[in-house]
């Protein structure tokens, strides 16, 4: 063997004299009879290669680049386990709890926005509808079943148009929205043409109309939000355009209609206007829309507008469909007076003046406004236009529970007009990669160009061993709404950017440097989240939950069990689960995760077996609810 210590010819003469003893007749018998019994065996055991009917994760070798590849293991597996031996609590090894499974009742629970709960809260400007999570006492210790005759989503792009109906069993929009070609039932599939209240004929038609106003396709607009989302087809068909949308709706009177956006693989998630901020950071997106959704944007001083300015980037626009634009010509439709419309609109346009927009254009049923890229002359003009005021104390990326306010956020200061406040990010697809405009003027305490691009390079190797290990990764339509539950740059997505699919792109609250701004930047989307509370999604959301540090971040603040049940919660029958923590971290979560059904394993990091760092890889496995003619 190359490389090997010769022995010294001490030793191998105390070898010699074995060898030269030895009967080599014998050595052969013993080895023909053994070889006998081995074959034997075989044909007694051995079986049909259809008896192997369970795939579990590939093992991973010592090699820093295994190969990727697929165990299966046949029914007859030997079991190692100790049935009779002593209790496992007296022994110091950790017992498996067995979670049981929630009530059906619960097959759509989400526990911050519950409608039960929310009853105790205030119906004034919809505080009810906002998080009111539960009380450690009442929090559900079981695992959330899927509906009967659950059946894995259509891939993308297939998805976009059609859902299984037994996934979200509700008709209530087939027939509340009959007539505006929101949705249809088909036999056992629903079916989304693509349609809207205020674009009947097809979101790319109405698209369309938009790009005639403003560009949609040279790169500059990349990030939108989508107020009111409905069952989001205007974000699903603005995706071909290069355009992500964060599309939001409360859980209300429409039923499931966020449910149903994520059924089609298009980015969604439960939210409402009413007092608390938007849970995104200032100048996040490039682009608003509401179409009919019924927020009242001229109440309450107009503080919902003021939302919408600190969240859109400078230079941003605000699209507003739906009454009352274009009141003229719809009022009798609308059910609505001439003068109650004309005194609303009134009332927008001056909010939006004295937010010191720009109304660019008004063609139609369609209104867009324009952010200014600066704030020189909206300071300015303070002493003639005295409210609202810029705002004083708030961080203007605060947004976890924190309460609006009637003042406009400052935009970062320009040494001249010509200057975007904060940096202009690049187009698309170039600003993914550049280095975000808050990191190169040093917004981001203690985070260089350096870091970020060393950043993006490991994400890049990441991901490429994760498609190694699992090969399904790698495979278009397995996987569609991913997250990622510490995203810190958003190198994670960036790197699977090539992809089919998207990755909600989360910032814990307890991070000690809050970078969701740079995940927007980069052309991500993205949303805060304390993971001691549940997200506001409903169960069943994402394919595949990206957790890298999370229970490290966590391990003196909530109970790991807890987190669990919710990435359980919120995690697709047969979805996956990759957990980067350290070893000792990962021996406890696979401790409870064994009692979830959940298959699991724990796999070296990346650099090899010598790292402390290292992967749990799960898998979800496939239950649903009974029947009804079971218990």
């Amino acid at each position: 063997m190359a490389g090997a210590t010769t022995p010294s010819s001490g030793v191998w003469k105390l070898y010699q004299p074995y060898w030269k003893r030895t009967n080599l007749l014998q050595l052969g018998v013993v080895a023909l009879l053994c070889s006998a019994s081995y074959f034997l065996g075989i044909c007694h055991h051995g079986g049909d290669s259809a008896s192997f009917n369970s795939t579990v994760l590939s093992a991973v070798s010592c090699d820093r680049n295994p190969p990727a590849t697929t165990t299966t293991v046949g029914a007859g597996t030997l079991d190692f386990a100790v049935h009779h031996g002593a209790d496992q609590s007296s022994t110091g090894f950790p017992v498996v709890r067995e979670f049981p499974a929630c009530d059906v009742k619960y097959s759509e629970y989400t526990p911050c926005e519950d409608r039960t709960r929310s009853l105790r809260f205030d119906r004034k400007r919809l505080i009810y509808r906002e998080r009111h999570c539960p009380e450690k006492g009442e929090l559900l210790k079981c695992l959330i079943p899927a509906p009967t005759g659950y059946k894995s989503p259509f891939p993308w792009p297939a998805s976009r148009d059609t859902a299984w109906f037994a996934n979200v069993p509700h008709k209530e929009l087939t027939v509340g929205k009959a007539g505006q070609n929101w949705i249809r039932v088909d036999g056992d599939k629903f079916r989304f043409p693509g349609g809207g209240t205020m674009f009947p004929n097809g979101a790319d038609t109405y698209i369309d109309d938009i790009d005639q106003l403003i560009s949609l396709s040279d790169g500059s607009i990349r990030t939108a939000v989508d107020t009111g989302c409905g069952v989001a087809s205007w974000g699903a068909y603005l995706l071909s355009r290069n355009v992500l949308t964060m599309s939001f709706a409360p859980k209300d009177s429409h039923e499931a209609q966020v449910q149903f956006a994520l059924e089609r693989g298009v980015p969604a998630m439960i939210g409402v206007l009413a007092s608390i901020r938007l849970p995104y950071p200032s100048r996040a997106f490039d682009m608003a829309h509401c179409s009919r959704c019924l927020i009242q944007w001229h109440l309450y001083d107009g503080q919902y507008l003021m939302e919408i300015d600190r969240i859109l980037r400078p230079g941003g626009y605000w699209i507003l469909s739906g009454p009352p634009i274009n009141w003229k010509q719809h009022w009798k439709g609308w059910n609505r007076t001439k003068e109650d419309l004309s005194e609303v609109q009134s009332a927008i346009e001056a909010v939006a003046r004295s937010l010191c927009w720009n109304k660019l254009k008004e063609k139609g049923d369609i209104a867009i406004w324009q952010k200014p890229v600066d704030h020189i002359s909206c300071k300015a003009n303070r002493k003639i236009i005295r409210s609202p005021q810029f705002c004083q104390s708030q961080d203007p990326d605060s947004a976890w529970y924190t309460k609006m306010e009637t003042c406009i956020v400052p935009l970062p200061k320009v040494a001249s007009p010509e200057e975007t406040a904060g940096g202009a990010p690049k187009r698309w697809p170039e600003r993914l990669t550049a280095v975000p405009p808050r990191i190169a003027s040093g917004s981001v305490v203690g985070v260089t160009a350096e870091m970020f691009l060393q950043d993006t390079e490991l994400w890049k190797k990441r991901v490429g061993y994760y498609k190694k290990v699992i090969g399904q990764l790698g495979q278009a339509g397995r996987y569609r709404n991913l997250l990622d539950m510490n995203a810190n740059f958003g190198g994670f997505a960036a790197a699977l950017i090539d992809d089919p699919l998207w990755v909600m792109n989360i910032v814990p609250t307890t991070s000690q440097v809050n970078t969701l701004g740079v995940i927007y930047e980069r052309g991500l989307i993205g949303t805060y989240q304390d993971w001691c509370e549940a997200m506001s999604t409903y169960p069943r959301t994402y394919d595949l939950l990206h957790a890298d540090s999370v229970f490290n971040l966590y391990k003196d603040r909530c109970e790991m069990e807890n987190i669990l049940l919710e990435m359980d919660r919120i995690l697709r029958p047969e979805g996956t689960v990759i957990i980067r923590d350290d070893v000792d971290i990962l021996v406890k979560i696979k401790s409870i995760a064994d009692g979830m059904r959940w298959n699991s394993r724990i796999a070296d990091h990346e650099d090899g077996p010598l790292q402390r760092e290292k992967l749990l890889l799960v898998v979800k496995t496939y239950w649903t609810a009974p029947g009804p003619d079971r218990q």
